[in-house]
């Protein structure tokens, strides 16, 4: 989906006292929104420096398309995905990244793909906006991102994908586009380069200024100046992005929707075949928000005060069971073996695997659930 559609009500109970965590006297919540921001602010920096090396990398390819600038255009979005996979835990409370008024997930993230939106694929060779006639600018990628469809995705990292790996007819591989697909001269492989080019750093540019744009609402901006100021609200905010992250989104529409179907269509990165370390990540990303520690793309730790010391102050066993329990659904993501359009083949030994991790993800999001009662609060999420 390119942004499941959440209801969320969260209330705080009309029982007196409900949802206080004392520690020695010092309630810890105010410690955790301030340590969050901070995870927050690094890890979308990280995200932030990321991007604009993909931009740098895209900019090598079309003015000089060969196999060795494509190959490092590749190497450079797989390297782009591991911090701002970690960031996505940061969703669902209608914060700066998908706010109802301006957020920019849907232009950042949004999947699954429609490929002839943008391009020509196989047994439509006109299809897409590359082969088409208008002038190809930001406004014109923004205007046509979900334009007719949910699926009609325009800009963010997987029309960047597509971009750079072509569909994917490989059952052992990822797609296999050919730099040539750049060129305009006799050896072109496809019609258009000049405009596939233009079209993917159009694309990139817009991905670094909305990364960029949800980065500053933290560090300095309005968001980030007010965050905290009610430690009770941003426990809800905090807690609804674990819980929607870990069962609704990873769980079910990334995991479980594709084993269902054991289509290579449903997957999440599925022209790079980096599906993999989109679970992985979006799982340790919750695991950063329970510890309170993140650490950054250049090796240094942004710690603090985490999710568990809270938890912690108010009910040990409890603590301990969901860390013992993000523990495993992090081991069980690192077990995904690539690619994951065999994971989720009928019939695969891969199916297990998969279905190993819906299972504890799902047992993550009712300890995450308990978390909510314990604190007087109640998350409702449509079926």
């Amino acid at each position: 989906m390119t942004r499941p559609t959440l209801l969320l009500s969260l209330l705080l109970a009309a029982c007196g006292g409900a949802g206080k965590t004392e520690a020695g006297g010092d309630d810890l919540r105010p410690a955790l929104a301030e340590s969050y921001a901070d995870i927050v602010v690094a890890s979308m920096a990280d995200s932030l420096t990321a991007a604009a090396d993909l931009d740098m990398a895209l900019g090598a390819l079309r003015a000089g398309p060969s196999e060795a600038t494509l190959a490092a255009a590749r190497d450079v979005w797989l390297e782009s995905r591991e911090p701002y996979l970690q960031t996505e835990v940061y969703r669902f409370y209608d914060g700066p990244i998908d706010n109802p008024d301006d957020g920019p997930e849907g232009y950042i993230n949004a999947w699954p793909l429609d490929e002839q939106h943008i391009d020509a694929v196989v047994g439509d060779p006109d299809a897409g906006i590359i082969n088409g006639t208008d002038e190809i600018n930001a406004a014109l990628l923004l205007a046509a991102n979900e334009a007719g469809g949910e699926k009609n995705i325009a800009t963010g990292f997987h029309a960047i994908e597509f971009l750079l790996w072509g569909q994917d007819f490989d059952p052992a591989g990822p797609g296999a586009r050919p730099y040539t697909d750049y060129l305009t001269d006799g050896s072109a492989t496809a019609p258009n380069g000049d405009r596939r080019a233009l079209y993917l750093t159009t694309a990139s540019g817009l991905l670094v200024d909305h990364l960029d744009q949800v980065h500053r609402a933290w560090d300095g901006g309005a968001h980030g100046q007010a965050w905290g100021d009610d430690p009770d609200a941003a426990l809800e905010d905090i807690l609804t992005g674990m819980i929607v992250l870990s069962g609704f989104e990873t769980g079910g529409e990334r995991l479980q929707a594709s084993l269902d179907s054991g289509d290579q269509e449903d997957e999440h990165s599925c022209f790079s075949d980096n599906t993999h370390r989109d679970m992985v990540q979006d799982v340790r990303g919750v695991q950063n928000v329970w510890r309170g520690s993140y650490t950054r793309s250049d090796g240094s730790v942004v710690s603090g005060v985490g999710v568990r010391a809270v938890v912690e102050a108010q009910d040990p066993d409890l603590a301990a069971a969901l860390d013992a329990q993000i523990d495993e659904s992090l081991a069980l993501a690192e077990a995904l073996q690539p690619p994951y359009d065999q994971e989720i083949a009928p019939g695969s030994p891969g199916n297990a695997r998969v279905q190993a991790l819906i299972v504890s993800l799902r047992a993550q999001e009712q300890l995450l659930f308990e978390v909510f009662d314990g604190f007087g609060l109640s998350v409702v999420i449509p079926e």
